[in-house]
């Protein structure tokens, strides 16, 4: 009667830390969506409030921590539990920094709106934008479906969100050769893009997260990443 009271115990606390998961997991979405969406529309109160709300990702990241060492602590959790535990850590670890990186394009997005638009930039920037939430969407769902093939999945589409930055990478570099005037927003473009292609390589530790959890083994293979040389502009503002 003992261990299965500790058991239920265990449960409900474990079920209020992957709550407090989810509730990040939303949050981040609709950080992505909307930096996506300030950069687009020119939306300096969106982009500011995009950054303003990274403040409550970050509060949720403390929490689940702090209450997963506190699990860890008393109930000494053992196999599958102690690799829910650790995920979970992992996890908002990951969603964290993905929040942190759509706040970075809110933040390049209020330097832009001040010199000239390149077309058609904003538009491709939203598309790749889009996938990447698409895959947090599907991370978070493998991860409370326990769904091992959805997350290999949001793994392999990782590939397309490498392919959609380097396109936009060279496109950059063609604005940039054709027109000096375009270097410096080309730059802050890039860097955005550049932002979001790691946006991906979060998501996909998400998924490798799930992998681990449901099967106790990490993905077999590490994805190979190609990688382009960028220089990061330098931003003015508050953080």
């Amino acid at each position: 009667m003992q261990d299965q009271h500790i058991a239920s115990a265990f449960d409900r606390d474990l079920e209020a830390i992957q709550a407090m998961i989810m509730k990040m997991g939303g949050l981040v979405e609709v950080a992505i969506v909307d930096s996506a969406k300030a950069l687009a529309t020119r939306d300096l109160e969106l982009a500011e409030d995009v950054r303003a709300k990274d403040k409550q990702i970050d509060l949720l990241e403390e929490k689940v921590n702090e209450e997963a060492a506190r699990l860890i602590a008393l109930r000494s959790p053992m196999g599958s539990d102690l690799r829910t535990v650790l995920s979970v850590m992992k996890i908002s670890g990951n969603l964290e920094r993905v929040g942190d990186y759509a706040k970075n394009l809110a933040k390049r997005t209020e330097v832009l709106v001040r010199i000239p638009a390149i077309e058609g930039a904003s538009g491709a920037i939203k598309r790749m934008a889009r996938e990447v939430e698409l895959m947090l969407k599907d991370a978070l769902d493998a991860y409370i479906q326990h769904d091992v093939d959805m997350a290999h999945d949001v793994r392999a589409r990782d590939h397309d969100v490498d392919q959609m930055y380097n396109a936009l990478f060279r496109e950059f570099l063609t604005f940039m050769m054709e027109d000096p005037r375009n270097i410096t927003a080309c730059m802050h473009l890039h860097f955005i893009a550049k932002n979001i292609e790691r946006m991906g390589d979060h998501i996909t530790s998400v998924a490798e997260q799930v992998i681990y959890l449901v099967t106790g083994e990490m993905a077999e293979e590490a994805r190979k990443k190609v990688s382009s040389v960028y220089i990061e502009p330098p931003v003015q503002g508050k953080e």
